[in-house]
């Protein structure tokens, strides 16, 4: 038998040729190091930029993203911090509406941002619909 695959993402992902009996759980967790999350954090700010927020919005916004970039660039970044910024960006994004219009260039990142949090990241995916 032959897999085709392109590219697969997901906590847990089995390909398998025949039977498969999982006794137990499956699970898995996304690992990036720092230089990842920061790339994530430039790629919601890039998407930010991009969904022209209301001017009652953005300035806020923008200040946690300084500060969400500020807290992953540190060496060993305090995941509860970030799960605060990335919370109240997400609730901010959401009230003004942007994650309806922006669709997947803004999920895409927070979702990933989230999944890099770990079970301090459900909310925000519960939040985002994911």
């Amino acid at each position: 038998m032959v897999f085709n695959i392109g590219n697969q993402q997901g906590g847990v992902v089995n390909n398998v040729a025949g039977d498969q009996t999982v006794h137990g759980v499956l699970s898995g967790h996304l690992t990036a190091d720092g230089q990842d999350v920061r790339a994530l954090v430039g790629e919601l700010r890039s998407a930010v930029d991009r969904a022209q927020l209301p001017p009652a919005v953005a300035p806020e916004v923008r200040s946690e993203l300084e500060s969400l970039d500020a807290e992953v660039a540190r060496p060993d970044p305090d995941r509860e911090a970030v799960a605060g910024r990335l919370t109240r960006i997400t609730r901010l994004l959401t009230s003004a509406g942007a994650l309806v219009s922006a669709g997947a260039g803004l999920i895409r990142p927070i979702s990933s941002l989230a999944g890099w949090l770990g079970t301090l990241g459900l909310p925000i995916l519960q939040a985002i619909g994911v």
